[in-house]
């Protein structure tokens, strides 16, 4: 018999403490099917990753998972690194990613081409310190210690930050967390900065007065992607381009209705509405074409991680791009 586990980050569907564990719920496909009306278990399954229920809460507030023609399972993840194990081991079939991570997975040797992309504004991509800290801006991080996600869009922005502001990143200690557990480490003092992106950005700030001393503008090309493996783009093309239509309009849906994203998104993740609203209103995240530009930038992104030898090899993105899904 047939088991998937599910994994949801606890702090990304609860009010309570920054350093709940992630939970595991394993069920049995009998069960599923039990529980879902019987031409429901007939449809084909869609397994889409979503990191802190993004994703979902834009496609349920946009209506856009009304009368699907095929079944959807959804994967929470807290951040980019586990969506990208999770699309490497063919866990998923498409995933949200942000420019670094799929590099970060590319040079893993992932199987995988980005076949949708947004641009956003990176203004809650963000180097926060407690509320207290005496730290101001990038340059006052020579000695300290930086908490990040390994590969996440987060490193990528502290190693921009410091090579601006002229500190060598053999000056910093990076401290490679998850981000429950990197808040929790801000929290005691065990490391004097996070790199971290919205909606935990945006957490932080209400719940704790956080201060962003860099964030991404000028710093971060502002792409993340929808991230399809090699076996659904070939198997599933039908759902998967139906599935990025969906979103495509979804976004452009919610640039226009930040209130009614922010109040579903509160609904499916226990997060307050404010900071969900401010996590909308301050992204500006839309489609766009995957074009050359995208492409470019795209690889200054790689070849920051390459400088920064978080990759070890070269990479060239042309071959992880599929332009063949078109915008809506």
């Amino acid at each position: 018999m047939t088991t998937l586990r599910f994994s949801f980050d606890l702090l990304s569907v609860s009010k309570r403490a920054w350093s709940a564990p992630v939970r595991t719920v394993t069920l049995t496909m009998a069960a599923l099917l039990c529980a879902a009306p019987a031409h429901a278990a007939d449809l084909p399954v869609l397994k889409v990753g979503d990191q802190s229920l993004q994703t979902r809460g834009i496609l349920e507030a946009s209506g856009q998972l009304k009368d699907l023609p095929y079944r959807i399972e959804w994967f929470n993840f807290p951040a980019a690194q586990p969506l990208g194990e999770a699309l490497n081991a063919g866990a998923v079939d498409v995933g949200g990613l942000g420019d670094a991570p799929l590099v970060f997975a590319l040079a893993a040797g992932a199987q995988v081409r980005a076949v949708a992309a947004t641009r956003s504004t990176p203004l809650d991509l963000a180097i926060v310190v407690a509320a207290n800290s005496p730290l101001n801006d990038a340059a006052s991080l020579k000695g300290k210690r930086i908490a990040t996600t390994r590969g996440s869009i987060g490193h990528y922005l502290a190693l921009a930050a410091l090579k601006k502001a002229n500190v060598p990143v053999s000056e910093v200690t990076f401290v490679f967390l998850a981000p429950a557990d990197a808040k929790a480490a801000l929290a005691s003092g065990s490391v004097d900065a996070w790199s971290v992106w919205d909606p935990y950005t945006a957490l932080g700030e209400a719940r704790d007065h956080d201060r962003i001393i860099a964030n991404g503008v000028g710093l971060s090309e502002g792409l993340s992607y929808q991230v399809a493996t090699d076996r659904a783009i070939a198997g599933k093309r039908a759902q998967l381009a139906d599935f990025l239509r969906r979103v495509a309009l979804g976004q452009r849906w919610a640039l226009s209705h930040p209130d009614e994203v922010a109040a579903m998104q509160s609904r499916v993740t226990g997060l307050p509405v404010d900071v969900l609203k401010t996590v909308y209103q301050r992204g500006q995240v839309h489609p766009v074409t995957i074009d050359d530009s995208v492409v470019s930038a795209q690889q200054r992104t790689a070849d920051t991680y390459e400088a920064a030898n978080v990759i070890r090899a070269h990479l060239d993105v042309r071959t992880s791009f599929d332009r063949s899904f078109p915008l809506p």
